[in-house]
């Protein structure tokens, strides 16, 4: 999701304020999500080097496949 000060970040609950984007719990959709820029476009903001890594941290706890 996108906070209301611009960041990127996932919300479990999906109950934060901010716009918010929906991926399957599987690391390699959020590999393509981020490589593809995918949610750049769905959030309507440039996902920062920054906000991608904490991203691809989390998108390592998921199964693969």
């Amino acid at each position: 999701m996108r906070t209301p000060e611009g960041h990127i970040e996932v919300d479990l609950t999906g109950k934060k304020a901010g716009r918010g984007a929906y991926l399957c719990n599987r690391a390699t959709c959020w590999e393509l999500a981020l490589k593809k820029d995918r949610l750049s476009v769905a959030l309507k903001a440039k996902v920062s080097a920054e906000d991608a890594g904490q991203l691809r941290t989390y998108a390592a706890t998921l199964p693969p496949a």
